[in-house]
């Protein structure tokens, strides 16, 4: 059925839910999963005259990106090894979240995204936004949504 998913994950406990659901997933129908971890792009800061931020260099944010992120990758990684699959990282780095997920699952070959809803609504979820929301509308592959 399913030869490829792609988890896009942020560490949080819905998240792991729909690790734990793709690995499930994974193990029935014998795909390879891919545990995906979008983080944000580096941005220079600005400096008006006369103040002064400690900001990390480029190379130390990235690290302590990759850091992060390999934290959350180890629960994730170990929920899926419970469910039966060994799973594969990819970290990624954009402002755009919901166009980083699809190009990841294209790049992966994955003909299903499992996603966690994180049930904003109202003013929350306009102000927010939803990258559910947004790869729901722009995928061409399946994409199954766990609350």
């Amino acid at each position: 059925m399913f030869k490829s998913i792609l988890v896009p994950t942020d560490g949080s406990p819905r998240s792991l839910r729909a690790v734990k659901m793709a690995a499930t997933l994974a193990h029935e129908t014998g795909a390879t999963l891919t545990l995906l971890h979008v983080s944000p792009t580096y941005k220079t800061p600005y400096y008006p005259d006369g103040v002064f931020i400690d900001w990390p260099n480029e190379r130390d944010y990235k690290a302590d990106c990759t850091k992060s992120a390999e934290k959350l990758f180890a629960t994730s990684v170990k929920a899926a090894q419970e469910g039966g699959v060994v799973a594969k990282t990819m970290q990624t780095f954009s402002d755009s979240p919901w166009e980083e997920i699809l190009a990841s699952a294209k790049k992966a070959k994955s003909d299903l995204v499992v996603m966690a809803s994180h049930g904003r609504r109202g003013v929350q979820a306009l102000i927010l936004g939803s990258e559910t929301q947004k790869v729901l509308s722009h995928s061409k592959v399946p994409v199954l949504v766990v609350r």
